[in-house]
């Protein structure tokens, strides 16, 4: 469901954000040259969705809550929710989302969901706030999930790499063919470099859990880089289906359920919580170096 697209930008970036979802659609750099997915359909049709109130899949698609059972699909509804636009300026936008006769029917809880982007120079900051409107402690997860484009914009597929802020040596999560969180992988890093390959993602995403980077860079030393902060944030996925033309680099404060876990949602390994009246917040920037 498209909705009309909000511009926001600088001299130097640009970007545009769908209000269905609060999905980032595009950036583009100072030429115009696209940094994101193309949203191939022979691949995955998504761009940059908002991952709430849970990051991954839940066993059988299930959420508990106090022995009651709850369905919700992959990743939560707020990507397949319409946001109300509250503040637009040249160079930022503010999005909305609260709780609804039909969220309660998945999350039971009364919620505020505001994500905001932000263009300063070369520098895109995306931030959430997640508000607990209740009066009982409400569990949740949260995440990011930007698909840029793989190659960038004069740079060769091939020579693309993420070299990470620290050595990430592993081992890393795997997911089983459900998208649940089985057994480990040996990490493809070499230090704090991983040379990306559509090897790499025959079995799924890549999940740091957790990561001790709180910065990367992703790019090729032949085109445009881009410098990808994620401050105070315990985990991170990589995922691309082999072949496509974009990488998802993937924040979360949260993950998918284990293999056969059939517990409460809020005791969940991953799970945070906010108390009632009170708000987390959670923040990514991606500067662009040309």
């Amino acid at each position: 469901m498209p909705g009309d697209m909000i511009e926001i930008g600088s001299p130097a970036l640009s970007a545009s954000i769908n209000p269905f979802g609060a999905e980032l659609s595009s950036l583009r750099d100072s030429q115009g040259r696209e940094l994101m997915t193309d949203a191939d359909p022979a691949y995955w049709t998504g761009r940059a969705p908002i991952l709430f109130p849970i990051v991954g899949r839940l066993n059988d698609d299930v959420l508990w809550l106090d022995g009651t059972s709850y369905r919700m699909e992959k990743h939560g509804f707020a990507r397949r929710s319409l946001f109300d636009a509250v503040d637009v300026t040249a160079s930022s936008a503010r999005f909305r989302m609260t709780d609804s006769v039909e969220t309660r029917t998945q999350y039971p809880f009364a919620f505020l969901l505001e994500i905001g982007f932000a263009i300063e120079g070369a520098t895109l900051t995306m931030t959430a706030k997640i508000g607990n409107d209740g009066d009982v402690p409400m569990p949740f997860s949260f995440g990011w999930h930007p698909a840029f484009a793989w190659p960038l914009p004069g740079g060769a597929r091939d020579d693309h790499y993420i070299a990470f802020e620290q050595d990430e040596p592993g081992p890393l999560r795997g997911l089983n063919t459900d998208g649940l969180i089985a057994e480990d992988r040996a990490s493809p890093v070499m230090g704090n470099r991983l040379p990306l390959a559509d090897a790499l993602f025959e079995r799924d995403a890549l999940i740091w859990n957790p990561i001790n980077s709180q910065r990367l860079t992703y790019g090729s030393d032949s085109g445009p880089q881009l410098h990808i902060a994620f401050p105070d944030t315990p985990r991170l996925g990589i995922w691309t289906k082999p072949g496509a033309r974009y990488v998802c680099i993937e924040p979360w404060h949260g993950i998918a359920d284990p293999v056969g876990y059939q517990g409460e949602f809020r005791d969940k390994p991953g799970i945070m919580s906010i108390a009632p009246g009170a708000q987390h917040s959670a923040i990514m920037r991606v500067t662009v170096a040309e």
